[in-house]
């Protein structure tokens, strides 16, 4: 019977390892935290505001014997001699799963650098510090940011904002959205300051670009994220971005001679995937063009489809069909419920009903086909979307 490794024991670990062994596939699974896999975005939503309870996390398992390696992370990894090394120990396999996710980005800016949240241990630091009347300062205006922001004015605290970009969320959201959105924090007492970057940490606080010094009792990163590829390297990846696989996530090559991360030459010869957020994918439903998607259902959806493509290979067989996910994420603050189909970051926002400053529908346009949409307080009206987004592009494959 075959053996595969899955490396990185999140939401996306797990489907692929579930897939697997739905196939009859032994399968160990790596992974860095102790736990087992649990779900993550309500560490800065309501797990953050009720306590971080990690039982009340944890995903139902459909299987109780794959085989869990919990603790530490895979140090490196040779797809030639077909093995892991984690620490001292060593995993071989007849097929691998690279699973391993993201980690929080750091400014590179000097100073004392301030904690971040990502994990359970993460959420329950910073829960124990938001106390009424404490002062958080949040470094970055993304969703995590954001997310902590609200959360952390419900709890009583006084909250400051600062980021480089010039309106919160604004990559996803676009500057109309982005604005209503910040419109809606100051309402609820949040302090910004935006357009400056940060030029140094401090144990209190941060001093911006322009001299200003923010100060607050905590404080906290929340500026994005990197994949965690650097066990790979060494085995003629292409890892610019994640790891770049094809449509079916099998992982694939430069090109040989040149190591072009830009052209690939097709999948590795050893049986090998990546599911989640580290794999950087195309997606038919778009375009041809390789992208890695944080959202949160896509480590589902690429963990099955890896998991139907490794198997297909450790069989000898070459996988077939056509993988067009759908993109979505959801995001609450205070009594707003942001929830997205598609890919907005990619086209432009146009208002097609309500208004920017309360319950509302944004189209994100290219080329006048709708790439992506965003509602707020309107989930119900947006299911159409779930089929009518891409359909330009399926019907023309």
């Amino acid at each position: 019977m075959p053996h595969a490794v899955v490396v990185g024991a999140g939401l996306g670990g797990l489907r692929a390892a579930e897939s697997l062994r739905g196939q009859g596939i032994d399968v160990t699974v790596i992974g860095d935290e102790v736990y087992l896999p649990y779900n993550r975005p309500p560490l800065s939503k309501e797990a953050l505001k009720g306590g971080v309870d990690v039982d009340g996390l944890y995903f139902r398992r459909k299987f109780d014997d794959i085989d869990w390696r919990l603790g530490a992370a895979a140090t490196g990894c040779s797809l030639a001699e077909r093995v892991v090394t984690v620490d001292d120990s060593a995993y071989t396999f007849d097929g691998l799963v690279i699973a391993s996710g993201i980690r929080p980005r750091h400014l590179p800016v000097p100073g004392i650098q301030p904690p971040v949240l990502r994990t359970v241990h993460d959420a329950r630091a910073l829960r124990d510090r938001l106390t009424p009347g404490t002062s958080l300062l949040v470094v970055g205006a993304g969703f995590i940011g954001c997310e902590v922001a609200a959360t952390a004015r419900q709890l009583g605290c006084e909250v400051t904002v600062t980021a480089y970009d010039s309106e919160p969320m604004l990559r996803p959201l676009g500057p109309e959205l982005g604005a209503a959105m910040k419109a809606h924090h100051e309402a609820h007492g949040v302090t910004f300051h935006l357009g400056q970057g940060v030029k140094e940490f401090h144990a209190d606080g941060v001093t911006l670009a322009d001299g200003t010094r923010l100060t607050a009792d905590v404080v906290i990163e929340a500026v994005g994220s990197v994949p965690n590829v650097e066990w790979l390297h060494g085995n003629d990846l292409d890892l610019v971005d994640g790891v770049l696989t094809d449509n079916l996530m099998r992982v694939v090559q430069p090109a040989k001679g040149d190591g072009s991360a830009g052209t690939t030459a097709g999948p590795t010869d050893v049986p090998v995937v990546a599911v989640g957020d580290v794999a950087r994918f195309p997606n038919p439903r778009f375009d041809d063009v390789p992208r890695r998607i944080e959202h949160w259902n896509l480590p589902t959806e690429t963990g099955k489809r890896a998991g139907q493509t490794l198997g297909a290979l450790l069989k000898g067989e070459e996988p077939t069909g056509d993988f067009r996910p759908m993109p979505a994420f959801w995001s609450d603050q205070y009594d707003f419920s942001l929830q997205s189909y598609g890919e907005p970051a990619l086209g432009t926002p146009t208002l097609v009903d309500g208004e920017w400053s309360g319950d509302c529908i944004v189209e994100y346009l290219r080329d006048g086909d709708v790439i992506g949409v965003v509602g707020v307080n309107r989930t119900k009206d947006l299911m159409h979307y779930r089929k009518e987004i891409g359909q330009e592009a399926v019907d023309s494959a």
